[in-house]
């Protein structure tokens, strides 16, 4: 029988574990507003069965969460081809009612390339993987929310711990941890509008190509010099907010990825600690045949 006690009880634990319950449905879903979706829909679901016979609340509120989260996951529109529009309208506009600023700082938290690496997990691959790489929880506990063994639980979290380091050996390069500050330099001016930063990155000559679903424009487009280069930069401030340092096919990229849903690749050409080329994709065929994957693999 259910008391009020019991309900004051979940109550408190609830608001108390708010905080790691939304960070457990982020990563299970990469969107704050889906996150706090996932939450409200997990409470409903833990007042109305109680908490009778409950003996560890904490881990049954993550349980709970965990499978709405799955259920949403399982539920996404499986199409991957989204309309030009969708795909390129500016970041701000895929968060309606949601702070920009907010989102941007929890993707940055965890990590933009990780992020796109979970979106293209499976459901079952990508629970597994969120729940024990990055909270610990044992593959004996999550097996029940998949009706698999623990065995067959650890081998999907072993897949998609592989994806996020990536197949690709990230290329031997005498000059590798300064191609990566060179990138993350290139990213922070931007974030910044640091005009006169990102000129002292870029060499005089320095050409930049983006493909034709950038803009978009009939034809891919071309800029060539320095300070031309970095004008257009400016241009995408509001697009870094939702972009992080990334390894593309082995080597440190950027990843433009709003929601964790990849959008836009910039790749690097640097000579002499000078950027001298850039190549910005945003077509969907070359993106789908890009190895992304995080540019820290400690998990």
């Amino acid at each position: 029988m259910r008391t009020t006690d019991d309900g004051a009880v979940l109550t408190e634990r609830f608001e108390r574990d708010r905080g790691h319950l939304r960070a457990v449905a982020y990563r299970m879903l990469g969107s704050l507003a889906e996150a706090d979706d996932a939450l409200q829909e997990a409470w409903l679901r833990a007042n109305s069965a109680g908490i009778a016979g409950v003996e560890n609340l904490g881990g049954w509120l993550t349980t709970v969460v965990s499978r709405v989260c799955l259920n949403m996951l399982r539920s996404r529109d499986r199409r991957r081809e989204d309309s030009l529009e969708e795909r390129l309208r500016e970041p701000d506009a895929d968060l309606p009612g949601r702070d920009p600023e907010e989102e941007a700082l929890m993707a940055d938290s965890v990590g933009v390339a990780l992020l796109v690496v979970l979106d293209t997990l499976g459901p079952a691959e990508r629970l597994a993987f969120v729940l024990h790489d990055m909270f610990a929880v044992a593959f004996e506990d999550i097996a029940p929310m998949l009706e698999r063994t623990p065995a067959a639980v650890r081998q999907l979290a072993s897949r998609a711990r592989r994806r996020v380091r990536g197949g690709t050996v990230v290329r031997a390069e005498v000059d590798a941890v300064r191609r990566r500050s060179v990138v993350e330099a290139f990213l922070a001016a931007t974030r910044g509008g640091d005009f006169e930063a990102l000129v002292a990155l870029l060499h005089p000559d320095v050409v930049l190509h983006a493909d034709r679903m950038v803009v978009p424009t009939p034809e891919p487009i071309v800029v060539a010099g320095g300070r031309t280069v970095a004008q257009g930069a400016m241009a995408a401030v509001g697009r870094a907010r939702f972009t992080g340092v990334a390894l593309v096919d082995g080597t440190f990229g950027l990843a433009m990825a709003p929601q964790g849903r990849l959008r836009v690749v910039l790749t690097f050409v640097v000579t002499d600690g000078l950027i001298t080329a850039i190549d910005v994709v945003a077509d969907p065929e070359r993106l789908g045949a890009m190895e992304i994957a995080a540019a820290d693999t400690d998990l």
